[in-house]
């Protein structure tokens, strides 16, 4: 019987398996080392770094809402866009309840981007945001129905209107933001994407918020900034 040494000489095949896996292994835990740095580093003061106040779209449920509660947590005070005003109201309240900071609601229905009445609901965000430090945007708001459907099965309006939430809202509620963080050289934007848009190459029945869902992940506005 051959010891373990000469089987492994007599297999070479085994040890280019086992050179791959170790660099594999070796490439997963160099790409999960900026993670991990992120986790142990101390909290960015968002005050100090960006500005006193985020505006947050679509906050009253799911990733917005808990985004705008932990923003609070960390001392913004906070501009919330959504339409139903009721649920704005209790946001508020709750943020307002726990948190020693302001907030501020906009009801805005932004499946009506780009008509009259998104029209003069984007003025109100304008005038809300004018003259506040804002140094935080989040573009969070999305839509996904109709959902696993062929695109003939539904009206045209109800791709229009997931198009106007994933899209357009987010470059037009950007466009009303951002003069003022490039006025006081600081700022962000995050923009929430979806990880349908990478997962499968079209995604099959959701075609159009894959790629709807891809454009905040495309729009590049990291050069503007200081």
């Amino acid at each position: 019987m051959m010891c373990g040494d000469a089987l492994l000489r007599q297999e070479p095949w085994f040890i280019s398996l086992a050179t791959i896996g170790a660099l594999y292994s070796a490439a997963v835990v160099f790409r999960l080392l900026p993670h991990l740095a992120l986790l142990l580093r101390r909290p960015t003061d968002l005050r100090h770094r960006y500005g006193a106040w985020a505006v947050v779209t679509g906050p009253t449920s799911g990733i917005g809402e808990s985004l705008a509660l932990e923003l609070a947590r960390r001392g913004l005070n906070l501009v919330l866009v959504g339409r139903d005003p009721a649920k704005l109201q209790d946001i508020s309240e709750t943020i307002s309840k726990t948190r020693a900071v302001q907030t501020k609601t906009v009801v805005f229905d932004l499946s009506l981007v780009a008509t009259p009445q998104g029209d003069e609901a984007m003025r109100r965000l304008q005038e809300t945001v004018e003259g506040l430090d804002v140094g935080l945007l989040v573009n969070n708001a999305g839509v996904a129905k109709p959902c696993a459907v062929y695109l003939h099965e539904m009206d045209v309006e109800a791709w229009v209107r997931m198009i106007r939430v994933n899209l357009w809202t987010l470059t037009e509620v950007t466009a009303a933001v951002l003069p003022g963080m490039v006025q006081r050289g600081r700022g962000a934007v995050v923009n929430i994407g979806s990880g349908s848009s990478e997962a499968i190459p079209s995604f099959p029945l959701y075609s159009v918020y894959a790629a709807s869902k891809r454009y905040p992940k495309t729009l590049d506005i990291s050069g503007i900034l200081v």
